[in-house]
């Protein structure tokens, strides 16, 4: 018997088709609005009845309340969005043995590629966080002999409390309410209520308040502009005027504000008061803008990302804000992670024969909310760090770079090989001759001191470098006598003097053989490195 995480036994049969299917009291729901007359005492009563276990007119209040708040929907699509661009993967146990990491790898690779979009499915978990859980329903279809799961986000008004209002449960039409079906539900509770009433979960019990206040401040201040700067307008009627012509007065200054033009009987007056322009809407807008703020703090943690004017703090409130962000983005993650965990994977292995040998054995979803190190700094102390003897494993440098290992026959990056060098003074080499270099710097040698004739059966090398020290010593031996002459006709002559009197005797000394000989000497010494590293490393 196929069991599900909570050790409830599992029809198999049942999970082809979506429980909602059959309660036609969900079918024929209609969406009521209840922003009509909203006030505090309206929206106290709501969420009492949430306390009490009808949840309905909770949320529906806060979907009217997405639907109707610009800003409110703005910050909440930010929160809801903040996990879209995150990486993911399934990883298995530390300890995991070679069938855990298989079936990990083999259920990685179904949600990837052969379910509906998985985005998709964590956009609709992360509504819970303004509801206080959010519902995917599962049905799972077979293919190729595998079984598959497509997903139906549910609305939360299709949910009501069990009598303990600690669990959640389908609506049918009774009271008590339909169990959710095992393997049939991603079941996201975002977080624990503290009293573990689940009518208490939800940013949306915070929200409500401001978005109240928002709701009159806008109001008041829509009336306000509509009278300002309009002039006043009374009309007097006489003693006894019968209603009549109350009425036909009252007509006549409501045509006179809006046509500039009015009839009334003779024995009335209207009077203009002079226009006045002293008021201002200042305090509606600081309303407003203090209930958004509050929206923002609510969903977001910070204000920084909605708003545009400077906060003459610096750059480290921006960091400081950016960091709650990124604190909230993790606690998200994790919440999400633990879902798709235990109601998608688990039993996604569980139907297909690879289950595993108990829950706390499941390979974890989890997102990379890592960042990776600089690499130019990395690239500049890790080699200094290993010279001095610092073992530093590569898998954990990889890790910290966040660049992923090439695994068997893959082909590597590598950086592009130095072109071969060739010797001034002698012959340049074929092409044959340049991969001989690379190949062998004592056989490159070898040739070269061919070409120029001064190969003599031992080491190329060493023959060359003996000559250049023949050829250069009459160069040097004279400059160095010079050199010793000025010492001798001043002894007491300190190193500044004779740097000064050095250049000044040998500014216009042609010395391009000189040159030319240090040069071929400098290239002489890098074969030497090459052939002495080739021949350390054949005896090694």
């Amino acid at each position: 018997m196929i069991v599900d995480q909570h050790g409830n036994p599992v029809k198999v049969g049942d999970i082809g088709e979506p429980q909602t299917s059959r309660i036609a009291y969900l079918q024929n729901q209609y969406i009521e609005s209840h922003m009509e007359g909203i006030s505090p005492v309206r929206a106290s009563r709501m969420l009492r009845e949430a306390d009490n276990g009808d949840i309905t007119a909770q949320h529906q209040l806060f979907d009217d309340m997405i639907d109707r708040d610009a800003h409110l929907s703005c910050e909440f699509s930010k929160r809801v969005g903040s996990l879209l661009g995150v990486s993911w993967m399934i990883e298995p146990l530390a300890d995991a043995s070679a069938r855990e990491r298989k079936n990990a790898a083999w259920a990685e690779n179904i949600i990837r590629n052969a379910l509906d979009d998985i985005y998709d499915v964590i956009s609709s978990l992360m509504e819970g966080v303004g509801h206080g859980f959010s519902m995917v329903e599962m049905e799972w279809e077979s293919w190729d002999g595998e079984r598959i799961p497509a997903f139906h986000p549910r609305p939360q008004t299709w949910f009501q409390l069990s009598q303990d209002r600690r669990r959640i449960v389908l609506k049918n039409g009774s009271g008590e309410g339909e169990e959710l079906r095992p393997f049939g539900w991603l079941a996201h509770h975002h977080g624990k209520a503290k009293t573990g009433y689940l009518g208490r979960m939800g940013i949306c019990r915070a929200l409500i308040w401001p978005f109240i206040y928002k709701h009159y401040a806008v109001g008041d201040f829509a009336e306000f502009l509509e009278t300002y700067g309009l002039p006043i307008i009374t009309g007097k009627y006489y003693a006894g005027a019968p209603d009549s012509e109350r009425r036909a007065l009252m007509r006549a200054v409501t045509s006179l504000g809006h046509n500039a033009r009015a009839i009334m009987p003779n024995e009335m007056a209207i009077e203009i008061a002079k226009i006045s322009t002293a008021g201002d809407g200042d305090a509606h807008l600081r309303l407003i803008d203090w209930a958004e703020r509050s929206q923002s703090k609510c969903i977001l943690g910070q204000t920084l990302s909605a708003e545009t004017h400077a906060t003459g703090m610096g750059s480290g409130v921006a960091e400081l804000h950016a960091e709650v962000r990124h604190d909230i983005l993790e606690a998200d993650a994790r919440r999400i992670a633990a879902t798709l965990t235990r109601d998608l994977i688990y039993p996604l292995l569980v139907l297909n024969g690879k289950a595993p040998e108990s829950p706390r054995r499941c390979p974890r979803l989890v997102f990379d909310l890592g960042e990776g190190e600089d690499l130019k700094v990395f690239a500049e102390t890790l080699p200094v760090l290993a010279a001095h003897g610092v073992r530093i494993p590569l898998s954990w440098v990889h890790g910290r770079l966040r660049i992923p290992e090439a695994e068997g026959d893959e082909e590597i990056f590598q950086a592009a090989q130095p072109a071969p060098q060739t010797v001034p003074g002698l012959p340049a080499p074929e092409d044959e001759d340049a991969a001989d270099i690379d190949a062998s710097p004592r056989k490159a040698a070898r040739k070269a001191a061919l070409r120029a004739g001064v190969d003599d059966g031992g080491d190329p090398l060493d023959k060359v470098v003996r000559d250049m020290s023949r050829a250069s010593a009459p160069t040097v031996e004279g400059l160095l006598g010079q050199v010793e002459a000025m010492l001798a006709d001043e002894p007491d002559m300190s190193v500044a003097e004779m740097q000064e009197r050095i250049v000044s005797a040998f500014s216009d000394l042609p010395i391009d053989d000189l040159v030319e000989l240090l040069t071929q000497a400098f290239a002489l010494a890098e074969l030497r490195g090459r052939s002495d590293a080739a021949d350390q490393t054949g005896n090694s």
